[in-house]
């Protein structure tokens, strides 16, 4: 059966998190904001509550313009309802479930008020799936016509746990370029010869690793100054900054709290490093590359899709601060090296990263969703889950 091209806006409906520590509130926020600029899709944002969920940035989104809705979170059955009865109102043709545990809570409601098609969007490749939880993954699956990952890294996990292969894609996450624009403007040669991590302060992240690394370089002789900039929870916060104080770092590493201008601190100094055990797509990583600086980043799944070594930037083994210490040292005594690394990763950043390629990947699988007669879920009805 062929194809009907939809004659009105399909209606999308994002759900995700509304703590915005995380990626995927960022990319759902982009997508929603992308679309207000398309004829082809109609949006709406609709963030689940938490304790953490700051006012100040819901009433910036909605004064900029991005329609959204906040349902409850205190319980899973209070965030289902208040969806489902969301949905009812606003009629989706595609409900997008972004990131854990929200795409078990969304693809329910969605279900419920017989939304015709449900997409799974994961952002990580390591999540806190129970046994009970992933069997409720996998009896959605059955129901949800595409699960995507963020990265091939996470598309391959997904397919690991159980995913059905046939509708399990992978649409790699995407960075506003706009911000960089000024990137070439910042020579390499006279940036900060110091090193910056963009990343929340949580176990995911491993500033500890880049802590221990630089304290090394320092017994080599070398003394860049360190910059941490992110959020989190002071429970993680804390213990990096006794760390750095332990290390004798403290003249030299500066923690910065959430930096509102990333692009300009980015753009003046010469390297930017995640050191993390896990990924999904890297946001803060593509965002170093797009601002010139020789990047490193820890060899796990996630970041490895996203750095080629030794052509645009580095990889050094999860954990080992002797391996980092290495990958540093070279850009810092080589900084020719480092500026071509630079060079070559703000291409890359800029031809496979951008937002607008994320945005149009994603607006073309809505259409083709759309455009399609609803498929008849397997197995339609509860049957199995109590």
């Amino acid at each position: 059966m062929s194809e009907t091209v939809p004659t009105t806006p399909v209606r999308v409906l994002h759900f995700v998190t509304g703590g915005f520590s995380g990626g995927a509130t960022q990319v759902a926020i982009a997508l929603v904001n992308a679309a207000l600029h398309s004829e082809r899709v109609q949006p709406l944002l609709v963030l689940r509550r938490k304790r953490r969920t700051d006012p100040k940035r819901i009433a910036e989104l909605e004064q900029a313009g991005t329609p959204l809705a906040v349902v409850p979170g205190w319980s899973h059955a209070a965030t289902i309802w208040s969806l489902v009865k969301l949905c009812r109102q606003f009629r989706p043709d595609v409900l997008v479930a972004h990131g854990f545990s929200e795409h078990l809570w969304g693809r329910y409601a969605g279900l419920l008020a017989h939304v015709p098609h449900l997409v799974h969007v994961e952002h990580n490749t390591r999540e806190r799936y129970t046994a009970w939880r992933l069997q409720q993954s996998r009896w959605l699956a059955q129901r949800t016509d595409r699960i995507v990952g963020c990265s091939e890294g996470v598309r391959l996990r997904l397919l690991e746990m159980g995913m059905p292969a046939g509708r399990t894609i992978a649409i790699p996450n995407g960075i506003r370029l706009e911000p960089f624009a000024d990137a070439e403007a910042h020579p390499f040669a006279q940036r900060v010869p110091g090193i910056v991590m963009v990343a929340r302060y949580s176990k995911q992240k491993d500033h500890a690793t880049l802590l221990r690394a630089v304290a090394l370089l320092h017994d080599r002789g070398l003394q860049p100054p360190l910059l941490f900039a992110g959020g989190g929870k002071a429970a993680h916060r804390k213990p990096m900054e006794q760390l750095a104080s332990q290390l004798g770092l403290s003249d030299q590493v500066h923690f910065l709290g959430l930096h509102r201008n990333v692009p300009d601190l980015l753009m003046r100094h010469q390297i930017a490093v995640l050191s993390t055990h896990y990924e999904g797509m890297p946001l803060a990583l593509i965002e170093g590359m797009a601002a010139g600086c020789a990047v490193i980043g820890s060899a796990v799944p996630g970041v490895r899709e996203v750095i080629d070594d030794g052509v645009d930037g580095r990889l050094v083994a999860e954990s080992d601060p002797t391996a980092l210490a290495d990958a540093l040292e070279a850009l810092l005594r080589d900084p020719g090296s480092a500026a071509r690394l630079g060079t070559a990763a703000r291409a890359v950043a800029i031809e496979r990263h951008s937002r607008e390629l994320m945005n149009q990947r994603y607006e073309d699988l809505f259409l083709a969703l759309a455009s399609a007669p609803s498929p008849a879920k397997a197995g339609e009805g509860w049957g199995g889950v109590e």
